[in-house]
Order: C-alpha cells, then structure tokens, then sequence
C-alpha cells in the first residue's frame, strides 16, 4: 500500500521496547507511524522517540477522532494526527507534508475548530487545560476589563458564583490574578470576546 505512494516502510513493531530499540540502533527513519490502541500512555512512546531521533517526524495515525487523544499527541511532540479512514492518497499527501515540517491533523478536526470559534467558544482550544464553557465565558469577560459585578450582570449569574468560576479557572491555567488569567486567554484562543 505504501510502496504504491513512493514510500518504503523500513520496519514494523508492536512494541513500544521494540520501536525505541531501532531507533536506538541508528536505524531512523524519516516518519514513524503509531497506533495508540493497546499502547497505554502512547505519549511517553512519542516523547521517547523524539528524544532519541528529534529529526523524526512521529504521526498518530487513529481510528477516532478524539481531541483530547490528539492534543496529548501534539503536546507531546507529535507531527501530526491521521485518521485511518482517510484515502490512501491523503494519508500519502499528509505524510510527505509531515516531512517538509509541517503538522498535520484530520480536516474534520479543523471543520470543529472553525466551528467552535463561529459560536463564539474555544472548547478544542482549552480541552487540555479542562477549562469548561462558563469558565470561557467568564475568562472572555475578563479580557473586557469587566468586575466580577459585571460579569454577574452579563452572564446571569450571582456575584459569589463567578468568583467561584474565577478561582477554578486560575486554578487550571496556572495563573495568579485576574490580568494574568486575561493575557493566559489572549494567548490561548480567546481572543474574540462575547
């Protein structure tokens, strides 16, 4: 299947012991493809391969699409993230992408994203971080300057509940205050306020 689209797989394992073993033994190649099902932690598979081939590009290559499966990927150093389903002809294209540099993830994906951000919420942006829909809202709210008064006023809710979303989202993102936590949003896909 591979040989058709001018690529020559050089090994195949089941093992997480047995892929860094080739790696470690020099024989790198330019694209390492890993099935997560059965692996575990796959993302300390991925991070080891990277540390002992940094040039390798590593792809996930997936039965389903599960954001939170691909951000843990791409967090841990992943080139890119491909459905199984897809055509022979784009898992090919997506490959030789990957080894230009370029990072590569499932169209769907980008269709859910484009979405999220049409409905004025970032949910894909803050999966990792667990940060839920009235935490965005209120984080949107703070990149406007407003008091905890006013986002009360604006999102319907009592004073005391949005200081309880306020210190939970401080909590998640690893910040201290308020302006920290509005810069932390900017940064992160928050930019469009409500």
């Amino acid at each position: 299947m591979f040989e058709e689209q001018g690529f020559h797989v050089a090994n195949e394992t089941s093992s997480l012991k047995a892929a860094l073993q080739i790696v470690q033994e020099g024989d790198a190649s330019q694209v390492i493809l890993i099935d997560p099902v059965g692996i575990g932690d796959f993302t300390d598979l991925v991070r080891a391969l990277k540390v002992a081939c940094p040039d390798t590009h590593v792809v996930v290559l997936t039965s389903t699409l599960d954001a939170e499966i691909m951000t843990k990927a791409i967090q841990a150093g992943a080139d890119g993230f491909l459905m199984k389903d897809m055509s022979m002809e784009a898992l090919a294209q997506s490959l030789r992408l990957v080894m230009i540099g370029e990072t590569v993830f499932p169209s769907a994906l980008a269709a859910l994203l484009i979405g999220s951000r049409l409905n004025g919420v970032a949910d894909l942006a803050v999966l990792h971080k667990g940060v839920s829909k009235r935490e965005a809202q209120v984080l949107r709210c703070l990149q406007n300057g407003s008091s905890n008064k006013t986002i009360a006023n604006h999102l319907r809710i009592t004073e005391a509940t949005v200081k309880l979303h306020l210190k939970s989202l401080l909590r998640k993102i690893n910040v201290s205050n308020r302006t920290q936590a509005a810069l932390w949003g900017l940064n992160n896909g928050f930019a469009d306020a409500e």
